[in-house]
């Protein structure tokens, strides 16, 4: 279980990093073409949660993140076989730290990822974390269940 610790540990340096850089470097809404039309470098404020929903609800959130950092943290310890679950996790659990940090100190997170081409809303490492964790749990919840239908109709067939 300790390195998956480690691995939500590590998500959360690199987006307190990332953040801090941002915040010491540019103003809030400053931006840096890197790919001028299609990636920016962009600081900006969130105070709500993913696409902007519900701004200004801080105890909210922080309430909520609380709720879910315990409840992922004591399934890790229910499903400690489950190699690919507990990476899942370990990712959610970084980004939900992450972005906790900023709410709890800041009262906003800050993001500033910009993908312009498709008109992406703003983002940042740990929200980054976040998806590709879900999606990586997605994918193993998934799996697992056609696993045991496959299993059930083979035994029930022979």
């Amino acid at each position: 279980m300790f390195v998956y610790l480690l691995l939500a540990l590590i998500v959360v340096g690199c987006d307190q990093l990332t953040k801090l850089v941002i915040v010491k470097a540019m103003n809030l809404y400053d931006t840096i073409p890197v790919i001028d039309g299609v990636f920016h470098i962009t600081s900006h404020r969130n105070a709500g949660a993913a696409f902007g929903i519900l701004q200004d609800a801080r105890w909210f959130f922080i309430v909520v993140t609380v709720v879910v950092i315990i409840g992922i943290l004591w399934y890790m310890t229910q499903i400690r076989e489950q190699k690919g679950m507990l990476v899942s996790l370990a990712l959610v659990l970084g980004g939900a730290i992450g972005n906790f940090i900023d709410r709890l100190l800041q009262g906003e997170v800050v993001d500033f990822l910009d993908f312009r081409m498709i008109n992406f809303p703003i983002f940042n490492v740990a929200d980054s974390a976040i998806v590709v964790g879900v999606i990586i749990l997605l994918w193993f919840t998934l799996f697992s269940r056609q696993t045991q239908v496959t299993e059930k109709y083979r035994f029930e067939d022979e």
